[in-house]
């Protein structure tokens, strides 16, 4: 995954990164034998300048081969939005034939048409990284490069399975889907789909922060907007849990100094051995194909493995008796007195820079009442005890 800042080059290093061919004998046998399925490069900006680079049509939703070793996916999220919702407008419609009930709002959706919709909030984000996750485990592909350009704040576009989760179990909780489906048989096929919906949301999210299958890059041009944002966007990662494995100070970019920037980064990082910052070299030409962006020679490190942030949070007991439990992960703060933290059903809400993300509680914590935090040397804690309520009593 390539994220960064708008204009720091994002879409240049992603297409340079992809492009460069297999450099072990493994991969060279793997590209000559079955080539279709080396690289896919996912580009989700509709402006997207690859397709010029690449000298190739633009055809979303569809890869695109670009050479023996690399192919091109457009994804659009009209398109995207548009076809998800025909199917579960199809949903909605056999239900309400079904039901001698009226169900409120039920026959509304179901007479909305696709066509009609230009976006749904946060559904949209949620539908593109579905549309990752399913390249992702197909099996087609030997790696998969994907340009977050074009899509905003790449980190709320990241967080968009975990939103959507939380949403839908707020407004329908799975144990109230549960009951209806039971109680009204008719229900079964809308709570199917809205359960599937969500197991999708989580398995997104999961796949995201899974540090042995995926590798976070960080572009930041030489410019210092780039040195002040460096610090929320690591910040982020670490709340989100994403797997940052490396940040790539684009000397093309700016008219600062990379060095200094590149040293910066390297401050802020520090303590995280695992994640390597590396300057991207300027071309000498004009970057208007895929040949010129290849002798920028750019090689993305490839996931590490090592759990960060939330994903490496950690749960001990702070006492027995009573019994009291404690959260805790690293987590860097630009603002320390911006944290802010709350609490919805299963997730913890943690607010960085007026970035909030939902961090779903391990499960021994998701009876318990939090009591108490604090951050102390770039890690944060919070303190449960039981919830009286619904903790098993002795």
């Amino acid at each position: 995954m390539v994220l960064g800042p708008g204009g720091s080059g994002v879409s240049a290093v992603a297409a340079a990164a992809a492009s460069q061919r297999p450099s072990t004998p493994r991969d060279s046998r793997r590209a000559v034998t079955r080539p279709e399925q080396h690289t896919l490069l996912i580009t989700v900006d509709r402006w997207s300048p690859v397709h010029d680079w690449a000298r190739v049509y633009r055809q979303p939703g569809e890869p695109v081969a670009v050479s023996k070793f690399l192919h091109l996916l457009t994804l659009d999220r009209l398109d995207l939005t548009e076809r998800t919702w025909s199917g579960f407008v199809d949903v909605l419609e056999h239900t309400v034939g079904r039901s001698k009930a009226v169900m409120p709002g039920v026959g509304t959706l179901a007479g909305i048409d696709a066509a009609e919709l230009t976006s749904l909030p946060g559904i949209d984000d949620f539908l593109l990284l579905r549309r990752i996750r399913d390249e992702a485990t197909s099996g087609r592909w030997q790696r998969i490069v994907v340009d977050c350009s074009g899509c905003g704040d790449p980190l709320q576009f990241l967080r968009g399975g975990a939103v959507l989760s939380q949403a839908l179990n707020r407004f329908w909780p799975r144990h109230r889907r549960l009951a209806m489906a039971a109680e009204r048989p008719v229900m079964a096929q809308l709570t199917a789909a809205v359960d599937a919906i969500d197991r999708d949301c989580a398995d997104v999210a999961e796949l995201f922060a899974d540090a042995h299958a995926v590798a976070v890059h960080l572009v930041l041009g030489a410019e210092d907007r780039a040195r002040r944002l460096a610090e929320h966007y690591v910040a982020g990662a670490d709340v989100m849990g994403l797997p940052l494995t490396s940040v790539q100070v684009n000397r093309g970019v700016g008219a600062e100094s990379p060095e200094d920037l590149a040293a910066h980064v390297k401050g802020l990082l520090a303590g995280s051995g695992d994640v390597r910052v590396a300057l991207v070299d300027r071309s000498t030409e004009t970057i208007d194909r895929m040949a010129r962006l290849r002798k920028l020679a750019v090689r993305l490190p490839d996931p590490h493995g090592i759990p960060r942030g939330s994903a490496a949070a950690v749960v001990e007991t702070a006492s027995e008796e009573p019994v009291a439990f404690r959260l805790s992960w690293s987590q860097r703060l630009p603002e320390p007195d911006s944290l802010a933290l709350g609490r919805s059903g299963d997730d913890l809400l943690v607010t960085v820079s007026g970035f909030r993300h939902p961090v779903r509680l391990p499960s021994v914590l998701r009876r318990c009442m939090v009591v108490d935090a604090a951050w102390d040397d770039g890690r944060l804690t919070v303190c449960f005890v039981p919830d009286p309520a619904v903790w098993p009593r002795r």
